[in-house]
């Protein structure tokens, strides 16, 4: 190796960097796809700690680092190997023809081996599965997406083949054949060609003392040039280590998604479908032995919408012991969810339609996956909770209200501050209902400052009300204009010295920017704010 020129060493040596990187973050990538693994951590405090299962929130992040790292150093890869082609056509060796990847001098025919074509073949599929997954692709086309990153198992086969084509060698013989030794099976004239390092320290010496068996020099002795091999040299290709990093959490995913299958492979029965305000389609179902946990979300799959796609949905009702219904709120907003809405909906242009028993036939087979942990299980964790909610982004909010409905003592939650932020009056009537039997079940249970309910209509161009008279409690909450961040982190702090508050987020990018630097900096009330937030965008 160190005999081969500089630039040889160095495409060797990136090309080799580059694929232990690979190695190791694709071998990472797979461990934040594994949701049943990820939901047992986080519901176990024995196995993790508050700290731990906070890093678990970190999950989708590690995931995207890990994908973008695979892209660079695939790029750094692929360059290293493209100089690595033209070094072993032009460096071609025919002492040692069993080292070379060219057939002859001149030939560029790295493309020509299996792990040329294998890796061609990667490079276009991280190349589709990449650009699928910018932002504009998924929220215009999530469909497209979806298909192309589930290509991740044509890329893991390619991959596992790619490193099987054994280009790289070592010597499996040093002993009987250590390196420069002299052959005399052959010629001495041919095999003792004086090095050109050696012309160089001697010149005008010849190999004319080997051929007479004259004394050779002193130096040529000591650089052990004369060692005698007892046979040609072996090589033998190197074993993949690829298979070491990849074969555990691939069969670990694969073993999860099997688990998956069989608990998801007997429909719900769907009990009752609810059409909202602002195009928000509510499901309540049912299913034997499903446990949920509030703040924990589901995957839907409907193969009568498609045979393939599947969608996370949060929890907005989860099973209790007296109760076996758990439900989802979805916002109809693109092609997968309006032909949900269409095959649940008998009569489109009813508002609301609660279906009887005996029309349940008439519903479409729905597979329910899950339920899977996310950050919000940790809002009653905490002695005081701050839960910010934008738009349809509530959803992982109203299973928490509704648990805190059927009881709260049992919790260590002891205030809730509860901020909703719509642009319309019509979308607080998703959850008003649940919000006033709160309320009104902490007045009676004279713990009316438990929770703090703030509604902010950011879009209007009047005063407004929501309708109803059940629903006065919430119109004396309901406010006009955007919230005042800062003040009313102020005000928290304030309220709550020397507490750790847990800010719970889910709606816009730009609030839940607002509210991570907010919790970030300091105030002079010795108040510690935490914050966690989860999208599935």
């Amino acid at each position: 190796f160190f005999s081969l020129p500089v630039f040889v060493q160095l495409g060797l040596c990136v090309s080799r960097a580059s694929a232990s990187v690979l190695n190791l973050n694709c071998c990472l990538i797979l461990l934040p796809m594994c949701r049943v693994l990820l939901a047992f951590l986080r519901g176990s405090q024995k196995v993790a700690s508050k700290k731990t299962r906070r890093l678990l929130d970190k999950s989708k992040t590690f995931h995207v680092t890990c994908g973008v790292t695979i892209c660079i150093f695939s790029v750094l890869h692929v360059a290293a190997h493209l100089v690595n082609t033209l070094n072993f056509s032009e460096n071609y060796n025919e002492d040692f023809l069993a080292l070379n990847a060219a057939n002859y001098r001149g030939e560029v025919s790295q493309f020509s081996f299996f792990p040329g074509l294998t890796g061609v073949i990667m490079v276009l599929v991280l190349f589709l599965m990449c650009t699928a997954s910018t932002y504009a692709i998924r929220v215009s086309n999530y469909d497209i997406f979806w298909y192309t990153h589930n290509l991740f198992f044509v890329f893991y086969m390619l991959l596992m083949l790619h490193v099987s084509g054994g280009v790289l060698k070592y010597q499996t013989n040093l002993e009987e054949h250590p390196p420069g030794c002299f052959n005399p099976n052959k010629t001495l004239r041919e095999n003792m060609t004086v090095p050109k390092a050696f012309e160089e320290s001697f010149p005008g010496y010849t190999t004319e003392p080997f051929a007479e068996n004259l004394p050779v020099p002193e130096p040529f002795v000591q650089n052990n040039f004369m060692r005698i091999c007892s046979e040609e040299p072996k090589f033998h290709s190197h074993f993949p280590e690829t298979w070491f990093w990849i074969s555990g959490p691939l069969c670990l995913y694969c073993m999860e998604r099997l688990y998956r299958y069989i608990r998801s492979n007997k429909p719900v029965t769907i009990t009752s479908v609810i059409s909202h305000p602002s195009n928000v389609l509510e499901v309540r179902m049912m299913k034997d032995d499903f446990e949920a946990r509030p703040g924990q979300y589901v995957i839907l799959h409907c193969p009568r919408v498609s045979a393939l796609e599947s969608h996370p949905f949060t929890l907005t009702m989860c099973p209790t012991d007296t109760k076996a219904t758990f439900g989802v709120h979805l916002k109809v907003v693109g092609d997968w969810t309006e032909r949900f809405r269409d095959l649940l909906l008998l009569h489109a242009n009813q508002d609301t339609e609660i279906l009887p028993i005996f029309q349940q036939r008439r519903y479409p087979k729905l597979y329910v996956d899950g339920p899977f942990g996310s950050p919000f299980e940790e809002s009653l964790n905490y002695e005081v909770s701050l839960c910010v909610a934008g738009g349809i982004g509530v959803t992982p909010f109203a299973s928490i209200l509704n648990t805190l409905l059927d009881g709260w003592k049992c919790y260590k939650l002891r205030r809730l501050y509860f901020i909703w932020v719509c642009r319309d009056i019509e979308s607080f009537r998703w959850f008003a209902d649940l919000l006033c039997m709160l309320h009104n079940k902490l007045w009676q249970e004279n713990r009316p400052d438990y929770v703090n309910i703030q509604l902010y209509l950011s879009q209007t161009d009047g005063m407004q009300k929501i309708i109803g008279e059940k629903y006065q409690a919430l119109n004396s909450r309901l406010l006009i204009g955007r919230p005042r961040w800062k003040l009313l982190f102020g005000e928290i702090a304030k309220c709550n010295r020397r507490k750790t508050i847990g800010v719970f987020c889910c709606g816009p990018n730009k609030i839940s920017k607002i509210l991570h630097k907010l919790s970030n900096s300091s105030n002079s009330y010795g108040t510690r704010f935490e914050y966690n937030k989860e999208s599935f965008s």
